[in-house]
């Protein structure tokens, strides 16, 4: 690596001086953040360094449904081992990625997909540090699968990356047949529950500069899913936060919100299917 280069070591020990917590080592795949300081060499993948591949693509599955509500925990949505799943998204030069849309879904606790409401589905935006934290439960297992979380990602104007995460130590995880081992979370337990770390990397082009200070661009905020946003049609506007259904017109086409969100320049309707959808 030259020395003009940065590394997500280097990143990351911008992000703790900036007050970003450190999160904490488990079992499985080792995340290079998570060894940074401790003299041993940054394990498999997920591990970001200046041209690594980006997090795998894995299979959609049968139960994703659109119009997921906008929210970081879905601990509360019924019983089971309460899990923490945290980390970042970063591109291809390891530069923490803002804005980043991830919408995760998952089997209760019995290993029942919501069909018909919500229930265990949720997503929610990567912080100014392109920092995540997901509130949930463990996955119940189902027949022909091991543990997992299925969870779409989209960069702000980038095509969708749809994948899955797996947990250590799971008898299943040899006989299945979707199973792989780069998608293991670090996975410890905390008290009665767990905590999960992972780091995504996605195909988008960065070049690093001399320092690795996050650019600033908001954060996007949670908007109401009970009512209309204001105006609930007319031309898209970057900065106004739309719900699921809203209709705008952007350069004399016409589009319908299919998620609702905080636009941000960079996610005109043409740009973000996973947000708009063309009528």
């Amino acid at each position: 690596m030259s020395d003009g280069m940065i590394s997500r070591k280097t990143v990351l020990k911008a992000a703790a001086a900036l007050g970003a917590a450190p999160l904490l080592i488990g079992g499985g795949v080792a995340l290079a953040r998570d060894q940074a300081g401790a003299g041993r060499t940054p394990g498999l993948t997920p591990e970001c360094h200046d041209g690594d591949d980006p997090t795998i693509e894995q299979t959609e599955g049968p139960y994703f449904k659109p119009d997921s509500p906008l929210r970081s925990s879905m601990a509360g949505d019924g019983p089971g081992t309460r899990l923490t799943v945290s980390g970042y998204v970063f591109g291809r030069a390891c530069w923490p990625i803002p804005g980043v849309l991830l919408d995760f879904w998952q089997a209760d606790d019995g290993g029942t997909y919501d069909n018909s409401g919500y229930t265990f589905r949720g997503h929610q935006f990567s912080d100014a540090n392109g920092a995540f934290r997901l509130d949930t439960i463990v996955p119940g297992l189902y027949p022909g699968r091991t543990r997992h979380i299925h969870v779409k990602l989209q960069a702000p104007g980038r095509p969708i990356l749809t994948t899955q995460l797996y947990f250590p130590g799971e008898p299943r995880n040899s006989t299945d047949t979707i199973y792989d081992a780069r998608l293991l979370m670090n996975v410890r337990q905390n008290g009665p529950g767990r905590e999960g770390t992972f780091d995504f990397v996605l195909d988008v082009p960065q070049t690093p500069g001399p320092t690795p200070t996050p650019t600033a661009t908001p954060t996007p905020t949670a908007t109401p899913t009970g009512g209309p946003t204001t105006p609930p049609s007319g031309s898209w506007a970057a900065g106004r936060s739309y719900n699921a259904g809203d209709r705008v017109t952007y350069s004399g086409v016409s589009y319908v919100c299919l998620q609702a969100h905080t636009a941000l320049v960079g996610w005109e309707p043409p740009n973000v299917p996973a947000l708009w959808r063309r009528v």
